[in-house]
């Protein structure tokens, strides 16, 4: 879930902005033209795009996205991680010019002992014991594979480029010039830009999900190997020559 939000500037996010995330509603970012869930903030972001505008200027801002309820194990360790496929799709988005996963940045500015999500035991939704972490600066992606935490990252977006203020240029035959564009311009993009970050992590999470089904399915096509019990689904697999090898039903593991 997208919504414009604000940059922390004391460091890693707090404890309590970990905690917005976890209460913010679809409705409550609908309700507000600007996309912000917090009203105050959001007649401030208003007034301020307004008075952009009537300066024939631009400004831009931030969207901070949420995944909740993700699976424990999507992506890779190494080359596919989930925060680069989420970084590759965000950073596809015109205008964008900045991506931070979790603590982000901030993440720079405290020590270790500081910044580490311990694990702890929490209780499920149906009363079980369930592994988690006490706070969540990773953004619910550690070592490149989702921990079951939410997932949150921001997004920054630049000032739209194309303004009605007068601003200098050259021409290849170095003559410098005016340059001064008309029309209906927006002087910010952010608002129309959380529902298409949206999308893109969306995306992003199936394909991860859809390869986590494929690596599972991949057991099912394999011949067996020795001393090694296959899935309980029987199949025939063609190779190359046109002949196929039948799994012997035998080998499957036996139940009681």
């Amino acid at each position: 879930m997208p919504f414009i939000s604000e940059q922390n500037e004391s460091g890693v996010p707090s404890e309590e902005f970990v905690e917005l995330l976890n209460g913010i509603t679809r409705e409550s970012v609908d309700s507000e033209p600007t996309r912000c869930p917090d009203k105050e903030i959001s007649k401030k972001m208003t007034q301020r795009i307004m008075e952009v505008k009537e300066a024939n200027d631009s400004i831009g801002g931030t969207v901070t996205c949420v995944i909740r309820n993700v699976p424990t194990g999507l992506g890779e360790p190494c080359f596919d991680k989930l925060e680069a496929k989420l970084a590759h799709a965000m950073l596809s988005i015109p205008a964008t010019k900045a991506f931070e996963v979790g603590s982000g940045f901030g993440g720079t500015q405290v020590p270790g002992h500081l910044h580490n999500d311990a694990w702890v035991t929490k209780v499920g939704k149906k009363g079980q014991k369930i592994l988690g972490t006490k706070t969540n600066y990773s953004g619910g992606i550690q070592g490149g594979i989702t921990n079951g935490e939410n997932i949150y990252f921001r997004i920054g977006f630049k000032s739209p480029a194309t303004i009605s203020q007068e601003q200098t240029t050259t021409s290849y035959n170095g003559v410098d010039g005016v340059l001064a564009t008309r029309g209906r311009h927006d002087p910010c993009v952010v608002p129309r830009a959380t529902p298409i970050v949206e999308a893109m992590a969306a995306l992003v999470v199936m394909d991860a999900v859809m390869a986590q089904l494929a690596r599972a399915s991949a057991a099912q096509l394999l011949p067996p190997m020795p001393d090694t019990p296959l899935r309980p689904a029987p199949f025939v697999m063609p190779v190359p020559g046109g002949q196929a090898i039948k799994v012997d039903e035998s080998a499957k593991p036996k139940t009681e």
